[in-house]
């Protein structure tokens, strides 16, 4: 079974490794969702996979960093692209969740999906 939670903040960055001339080069900002995925047994007693305050909880340490900031200046952030962005994410919350998944939208049209490191 698999379970999810979306979570938004606001941001600004730029892409500094985008050949010259590309808009994404200039400094803008997004209105970003990340939706987290954590996969496992339905509990006999629970009824549930985890529960979503428990998901909560283990993000919004992170969404604290990215909200209304300039991600460039996150450690680990200094080339932010929404792939770089989910694989921070991820690394971050493996410790505490059993992930499946995490996608990070920058736009509604535009996105990434990230299930970790294959071996």
């Amino acid at each position: 079974m698999e379970i999810f939670r979306e979570f938004t903040f606001e941001a600004a960055h730029r892409l500094p490794h985008v050949p010259e001339g590309h808009k994404c080069a200039r400094l803008h900002g997004h209105s970003y969702r990340v939706t987290v995925h954590v996969a496992g047994e339905v509990g006999t007693e629970s009824g549930w996979v985890m529960d979503f305050a428990d998901v909560k909880a283990a993000i919004v340490p992170l969404m604290e960093q990215l909200d209304h900031h300039y991600l460039n200046e996150v450690p680990g952030l200094d080339n932010p692209t929404s792939e770089v962005l989910a694989r921070w994410i991820w690394q971050r919350l493996i410790d505490a969740l059993p992930l499946s998944q995490v996608i990070v939208r920058e736009t509604c049209t535009s996105g990434c999906v990230y299930r970790g490191e294959e071996d």
